[in-house]
């Protein structure tokens, strides 16, 4: 018999449902006498489907419980060990009912999720990865071989250009050391030559300097005796008599000192006395005046108020004046009138007097003597 067994949405041993289906060729095996017993004993009296049914769900049974212990990695890929593990569990319980599993293959493995299309997905990527890494790799190594190739030929060049370096350094230098001995030895003719030449200009300017020393020498004798006649003729001409008039300056200037010096003294003297009469006049004008101040002051405490009165008395005519001093300084006056009242000379002079009236007003708010009432209490006590 063949039966198909299918188990949908399992869930396996990390929680993934998937659908299994599977194959199986199952069959009563008659030769065996106790299988056949078995199975008569077990199948009895019931029709071929109820027997397939009856296989069909213990093969299940079994299918369903392997794939709960693996995983969805375990099942996919290594589908010959699943297949071999169900085969032997359900054929150790399937013999025991007379029948005997010949074989048993896995058809499909699915899922509803699509759990099994992302491994495929991850796989090939991973395929291309490595595909990827083994390009690159081999790359890598092709790159390197050349960068090797390369480099041992650039060494071999850089080695070729290092001797040719080296030998044409060599070569400078030694031409560079035949250049410095010839040079040397040009210097050193140089050097003798121009050693001879100096020695000999030296020698010349010697000379020279020799005849120009005894020329300097003769001008100096000249002019040494060119001084002392020049002396001679100077202390004859100017300085004697310089010295008689420088004499007679002296003289004078001593004559004239003492007179200044008496003069000064004389008009010291007059000042002195001028300014002791002048001190002693202001003494005695300052005594006169402190009497003066002390009677008033005497005169005041018998006689406060009065005296207060006596000096704003005093006073008031020169108050007028200055009230009616720019009246005398006016050259024209223009006075403009409504018709009531003064006009005229009348109208100013009435205008003078009105200020003066205020006055009294005045002292009194500034001093707080009434003037008015000081001037009627004196009539009285005369």
């Amino acid at each position: 018999m063949t039966l198909m067994i299918e188990s949908r949405q399992v869930y396996t041993q990390l929680g993934v449902a998937i659908n299994v289906t599977g194959i199986a060729q199952v069959k009563v095996h008659g030769q065996n006498k106790e299988m056949l017993e078995a199975a008569c004993q077990q199948f009895l009296g019931k029709s071929d489907t109820e027997i397939e049914s009856i296989a069909k769900e213990t093969l299940e049974g079994h299918q369903r419980a392997i794939m709960g212990n693996m995983t969805v990695e375990e099942i996919y890929q290594d589908r010959t060990k699943f297949s071999q593990h169900v085969f032997e569990v359900a054929s150790s319980d399937l013999i025991n009912m007379g029948i005997s599993v010949v074989s048993y293959t896995i058809t499909d493995v699915s899922d509803d999720e699509g759990y099994l299309a992302s491994l495929g997905r991850s796989r090939t990527s991973q395929v291309v990865r490595d595909a990827r890494i083994g390009e690159a790799e081999a790359t890598k190594d092709a790159d390197i071989k050349k960068s090797l190739a390369e480099e041992v030929t650039m060494r071999s060049k850089y080695f070729n250009d290092i001797e040719i370096a080296k030998a044409a350094r060599e070569f400078e230098l030694k031409r560079a050391a035949y250049d410095i001995d010839i040079n040397t030895a040009q210097a050193r003719a140089n050097l003798a030559y121009s050693l001879q030449e100096a020695t000999t200009k030296q020698r010349i300017k010697e000379e020279q300097m020799q005849i120009l020393v005894v020329e300097r020498s003769q001008q100096i004798a000249l002019q040494e005796q060119e001084i002392m006649r020049r002396e001679k003729e100077l202390e004859a001409q100017i300085r004697r008599p310089a010295e008689a008039e420088k004499y007679r300056l002296e003289k004078l200037a001593v004559a004239n000192g003492i007179e200044a010096i008496l003069r000064a003294e004389a008009i010291a003297e007059s000042i002195k006395l001028k300014g002791d009469a002048e001190a002693f006049a202001i003494e005695a004008k300052a005594k006169a005046e402190a009497e003066q101040m002390a009677k008033k002051a005497d005169a005041w405490k018998e006689y406060k108020e009065a005296a207060m009165v006596d000096m704003v008395l005093d006073v008031l005519p020169k108050v007028v004046a200055e009230v009616a001093g720019p009246l005398s300084q006016t050259k024209r006056v223009v006075m403009v009138s409504s018709g009531n009242g003064e006009i005229g000379a009348t109208k100013i002079t009435k205008e003078v007097l009105d200020i003066v009236n205020q006055l009294p007003s005045v002292v009194h708010s500034m001093t707080g003597i009434d003037i008015n009432q000081a001037i009627k209490l004196a009539q009285v006590n005369r």
